[in-house]
């Protein structure tokens, strides 16, 4: 799924509960209408329950090609919706005012934020006439409405203790290193284990977000892998894609002691998944936010 899924994945078109009133109008008897209307009445106020309105705190460019930006939303004065953030890899929809559809978007910054700043990151990838689009448009200040959080998350007791799963390998593409930055930050343990990788994917350093915090997740433990499919002349790292530099370095001593963690375009994903069912890695200990 958003990050905007996966880090992003945009939902199906949703139908606001009062854009169906004028349907009810038409072919319908007045026991049925009365019924309806009922229906949509009690929709609107789950709808109105569902939803909670937060401002902006943070709309920001977060590469240098502005394909990727950093957005912040307040949820101080939603201490509930805060708090039900647990897991990293959770995500939730969000809306725009210009638009009823929502995006879905993984979070970004860990649960501990949530409840000490009262704040939830997102990166955003930048679609032109998405949703997300809307949203990188506006500015500190304005209104979003933001869903309850969802999902599962990753599920890291699969992959512990750290003695039991001494390797990691983590696997990201463009805005799907959203969530990864939340386990990452959220720390699964990686400083006690012995070979935590992360394989990270973009187009070129142009696009690739978070650069800044490589040194960071570097002292914990986890060794970042940048792999660029479009570099420049000057570029000596790993180039092509995720799995193809995997193929290449991918030194998994013991399958049946090896976790994995993914998050990017279903393609990655699905070969990488492939190839390491297929070195002996067990597929339950492969996890996915979605």
């Amino acid at each position: 799924m958003a990050t905007t899924l996966a880090a992003s994945c945009h939902s199906p078109p949703l139908l606001r509960p009062m854009s169906l009133l004028p349907r009810l109008r038409l072919g319908l008897s007045l026991p049925l209408r009365r019924r309806a209307l009922t229906a949509v009445a009690a929709a609107v106020r789950q709808d109105a329950a569902t939803w909670t309105q937060a401002p902006l705190s943070l709309v920001a460019p977060a590469s240098a090609d502005a394909s990727l930006f950093h957005v912040s939303v307040d949820v101080s004065d939603a201490p509930d919706l805060a708090v039900s953030y647990t897991v990293p890899g959770q995500y939730l929809q969000l809306r725009v005012p210009a638009s009823d559809k929502p995006s879905f978007l993984a979070i970004a910054s860990p649960p501990s934020f949530a409840s000490s700043r009262g704040e939830f990151q997102f990166l955003i990838k930048r679609v032109p006439g998405s949703t997300a689009d809307l949203l990188c448009g506006l500015g500190r200040g304005d209104v979003v409405e933001l869903s309850a959080v969802m999902g599962k998350g990753f599920q890291v007791e699969r992959i512990s203790p750290p003695d039991a799963f001494p390797a990691v390998l983590i696997f990201a593409t463009g805005s799907g290193i959203s969530p990864i930055r939340s386990l990452i930050e959220s720390g699964f343990n990686a400083n006690e284990r012995s070979d935590v990788r992360l394989y990270y994917g973009a187009r070129n350093l142009q696009r690739m977000a978070y650069q800044d915090r490589f040194k960071d997740w570097e002292s914990t433990g986890v060794r970042v892998i940048p792999v660029l499919s479009q570099p420049d002349e000057k570029w000596s790292g790993e180039r092509g894609y995720v799995q193809a530099a995997f193929s290449r370095t991918k030194e998994i001593l013991n399958p049946l002691l090896t976790g994995a963690v993914l998050c990017g375009h279903k393609q990655m994903a699905e070969e990488v998944t492939s190839e390491l069912v297929a070195d002996g890695v067990s597929k339950e200990k492969i996890l996915m936010n979605f």
